[in-house]
Order: structure tokens, then sequence, then C-alpha cells
């Protein structure tokens, strides 16, 4: 537990305690009225009613009204400045419940509950597994020469686009009279509303990526999805290593965000993110924001084939050094294992990975692997 979630916690047990602290003087105030809660559904009831007279009558819900104001023209805010509390103590419940934190506190709940009822009451989910949808780019974001974030916008403000965390999407383009069809792991959180965002690196041999490039606002790609054999979910391992190439970070950051986000989920997460050059690491404040909120439960070892002076991070590439330093082995540990690179890189990386008699990687990776491919889980091509 990180402190932002501790100081959290705290604040929601004394907002809890306060109003429970409340909760007790107010019953203790009506019994010594004479009001005892359990029986307040008796006032203005015989205490002995006929069964064939068990409803309430326009008198009787008057006399209930007249009760319950007549209580509370004798409230009298002292009262709770000094209330003795068993087995805690005497409260200040005025202090207590003004309190910044408890203010704060209730505000977030009050929030949540609003976000959670209202907001994400009936949200839709306009991908499809079977058929085709189209959407349009709404903004193009430039973070590195041939890299790039395009967003794309949803049917409706208000929609997600539902794709699981650990699946996919396929994108379809007619390229020289022919469908080519490429997958892509979106770098956007499925609770984004409205929108969903893919990190691509264009290759000037590339066939989708370059189209990727040369694409206007407005103009529309097709889309289907979920794909996948892979679907993260909590306790899936007490540990998950990775192994990321250059934009083979868009699927890894998928499933570091849904571990790190969720305070139930104890997984813990190294990954080894290799690059050629320091401006070349992509997500990079993205990645450093997890870390410093998440510095137990997340690790970044980055490794440069050309580092700037005084890096003091990894250099040259991924080694069977860095491997067995970082990263445990599946085999003896109850851990997964994901690479995910261009096709060079994933061979160095198998290459060591056999060497150090890690577990193989089958043809087509799966969730119960204990190493996987995540360009195969995945299906990221590049």
């Amino acid at each position: 537990m990180n402190r932002q979630q501790a100081a959290f916690l705290a604040s929601l047990l004394s907002t809890f305690s306060s109003l429970v602290a409340l909760t007790y003087f107010i019953n203790s105030k009506l019994i010594a009225a004479g009001y005892d809660f359990k029986n307040l559904i008796l006032i203005g009831l015989p205490e002995n009613p006929q069964p064939k007279n068990n409803r309430f009558t326009m008198v009787d819900i008057q006399a209930i009204q007249a009760s319950v104001v007549d209580s509370l023209k004798n409230f009298n805010l002292e009262d709770l400045k000094a209330v003795e509390v068993p087995g805690l103590g005497t409260y200040d419940l005025v202090q207590v419940a003004t309190s910044p934190a408890v203010v704060v506190t209730a505000a977030i709940v009050v929030a949540t509950a609003f976000y959670s009822k209202v907001l994400h009451t009936g949200r839709t989910k306009p991908l499809n597994a079977t058929a085709w949808q189209e959407y349009p780019l709404e903004k193009k974001i430039v973070v590195s020469p041939n890299t790039a974030i395009y967003r794309f916008t949803l049917p409706h403000k208000q929609d997600v686009l539902g794709l699981p965390v650990g699946q996919h999407i396929s994108v379809c383009a007619e390229i020289n009279g022919k469908d080519v069809v490429r997958s892509y792991t979106p770098v956007s959180n499925d609770d984004d509303r409205g929108h969903f965002d893919l990190l691509i690196k264009s290759y000037e041999k590339g066939n989708i990526s370059r189209l990727f490039a040369q694409l206007k606002l407005g103009e529309k790609i097709r889309v289907k999805g979920p794909k996948g054999n892979f679907q993260y979910a909590p306790g899936l391992a007490d540990h998950i290593s990775m192994i990321a190439g250059g934009t083979g970070i868009t699927p890894m950051i998928q499933i570091i965000r849904a571990a790190l986000r969720n305070p139930f989920d104890k997984t813990t997460i190294t990954l080894i993110y290799a690059n050629v050059n320091e401006e070349d690491i992509l997500l990079r404040d993205d990645l450093e924001e997890l870390l410093d909120v998440h510095e137990q439960k997340f690790k970044i070892i980055y490794v440069l084939n050309n580092p700037p002076p005084g890096w003091k991070g990894g250099v040259g590439f991924v080694t069977k050094e860095h491997i067995k330093e970082h990263l445990p082995n599946p085999a003896t540990t109850n851990s997964k294992l994901l690479i995910c690179g261009d096709p060079g890189a994933n061979y160095l990386f198998r290459k060591n990975l056999e060497e150090l008699k890690y577990p193989a990687l089958r043809t087509v990776s799966k969730l119960v692997d204990e190493v996987g491919e995540a360009s195969l889980i995945f299906k990221r091509v590049y």
C-alpha cells in the first residue's frame, strides 16, 4: 500500500467512525427522550395491534410526524461537542464532522457513487468482434519523428471501446485493391469515454502503419474486436515479468495499469524496456508516473543501444545477465513472463531465455503459458 492509498484509507475510516459515533449519539438521545429506535415504528399505534387493523391511518401518520418534529426541536448542537463513545472516549463530533479530511473523504465517496451509479449506467460498448466498425481520426499527437498517438472518436461521447485487458483489436484498410489487416493494442484505458488511442510507429515499408501516417483528421479506419487468447485478471500470478522493445510497450502498459490501479491486486511487475536512443522511450511519462505512485509493486529497467553521457540504465541489447538479475524464472516461481518487440528483438529475447533454461515459448501463446510472446498473445504486429 502506498502513501496516497494509506492516507485515503485513514480518512475513510475516520469518516466511518464519525458516522458510527453520531448514530450512537442520536440513538442514545432518542432513547433518553423515550423513543427507543427499535420501537419507533410503533409510535402512534396500539402496543398490541389486531391483525385486521394493521394499516396506517392519516391520524397515525400525523402522530409520527409530530413526534419526529418534536424530537428535532429539542435537538441542541452543543450536545454533539462532548459525546461519550463507549470504548473510544469523549469526542467533539462537530469538529470531527467538519474537519477537512472528513469533508474531502465524504465528497470523494459521493462523487464515486455518482460516477459509478449515474455516469456508468447504460454505457455502450460499440466494439464488435464479428463486424467491422468505422471510427474517424480525431487527433494526432506526434511523439517522435516516426511515431504518433492516433485518437479515434467513438459514436457517442459516453461510449467506451469495450476491450478487456490483455485483448487487442484488428484494423483493416484497403491497399492496392486488397484488404490488409493488422492488429494493435490501444494505449488508452477502457474507462476512457468517447475515444480510444493507438500508438503507431510508421515503417517505410509498412502497409497499415504507413497508412496511419497519411491519415487526415476525419478520415476513418475499420476496426473489429476484441481479439486474442489472453485476458488479464487479478491473481493470474504473484509476479509478471515483461521484456519490451520499442512499440512493444503498448500491450504491456495495458496490463501494468490494470494491475496497479486495483488496490486488491497484489501482483508485482518488473519491466525491462529496450530502445535504441533515450528519445525513443515511448510512454515514458506514463511509466514514470506509475512508478512514482506504485514503487512497491512496479520496477522498470531501461536498456539503450546508444545511451547518452551519464546514463544509469542498461547498455546495449537485453542480455542474459539483465534477465537473470531482474526477472524470476517462471519454472521455479509463481510468475509469468511476456515479451514483445520487433521480430529481431523477439528472436534475441527468446534465445536468451532458452539459454537460461526458462520455460520454452509455445508457437501460439495462451493464458496458461508461463512464458508468452506478447506479439502472439496480443497479436501486436508491426
